[in-house]
């Protein structure tokens, strides 16, 4: 009798923790705009007009070569793609309500709630952005494949993993240090222009070079990506899991971190905030 009271209780809580996160996403994503259509539609729009200056420069800097054969358009979309999961879901989750907020008040509400619902309001954004775009692309300009669907999208996953890990760790700093975090995560943001490896193919870098990238999970996703996205590559230094294993192993540090901090935050800075 009891050993039933405590199993229901559990998974009461944790309906209660998943039902609340799903309606602090739902608020994320009508957080910058009223109405959660606007907010796509930018977000879209965001995404199309990088997707078209990458083409504009991959044009005009004759870096065609340097592609998969096959869809030139479908090689930017995939890296850009990776590139705004993992970006947003940094500054979406490090940005989230922390431990002196207003909201933090509330009985209910707490950390992994205010974590969970960022990250799942920004995967849903990037998500409907990217079926949005893929479908204009299929239906009005010219007929998309790609070679295996279902684990390009799961790469997709891995990619928002890891920036899901590296934002909690901005979290956790963000009470400390908030200046610095913000740096650290605009820092991190535009290394990634160049360092996620949009414009070009980890199996075209020399050996001496690989090493300045390999450390970057969204590089090794975006690389992964391609080669599930196109029939006629094969990626030979990038590893599928990294992505993973990179995000649990960050995410484990940053939950510790965010745990250091909840601990201290009321004899600390809860006064300044």
């Amino acid at each position: 009798m009891h050993t039933s009271t405590g199993r229901s209780s559990i998974w009461a809580q944790l309906f209660t923790t998943m039902s609340l996160i799903f309606n602090q996403a739902v608020r994320n994503v009508r957080k910058n705009h009223g109405n959660a259509i606007i907010g796509l539609l930018l977000n879209i729009a965001q995404t199309l007009i990088l997707v078209a200056v990458f083409m504009a420069i991959f044009l005009f800097a004759g870096m065609r070569a340097a592609a998969v054969r096959g869809d030139v358009l479908l090689y930017l979309m995939t890296g850009v793609f990776m590139f705004m999961a993992h970006v947003k879901v940094i500054g979406a989750v490090a940005g989230a309500d922390g431990p002196a907020s207003a909201m933090m008040k509330h009985r209910p509400m707490n950390p992994i709630v205010a974590i969970g619902g960022a990250a799942l309001g920004e995967l849903y954004i990037q998500v409907v952005t990217v079926i949005v775009l893929l479908f204009l692309y299929h239906a009005l300009w010219t007929p998309l494949t790609i070679y295996q669907p279902i684990q390009t999208f799961a790469v997709f996953l891995t990619v928002w993993f890891a920036g899901l890990a590296i934002g909690v760790v901005m979290y956790a700093l963000k009470p400390w240090l908030p200046s610095a975090s913000k740096l650290v995560t605009m820092f991190y943001t535009r290394l990634n222009m160049v360092a996620s490896g949009k414009f070009f193919l980890a199996n075209t870098l020399p050996d001496s070079v690989l090493p300045y990238f390999l450390w970057n999970p969204l590089f090794h996703a975006i690389d992964q990506s391609r080669g599930y996205a196109f029939i006629n590559y094969n990626p030979m230094h990038t590893w599928v899991y990294y992505p993973v294993i990179f995000g649990v192993a960050v995410l484990v540090l940053g939950m510790l971190g965010e745990f250091y901090t909840r601990s201290r935050v009321s004899m600390s800075w809860s006064a300044k905030h």
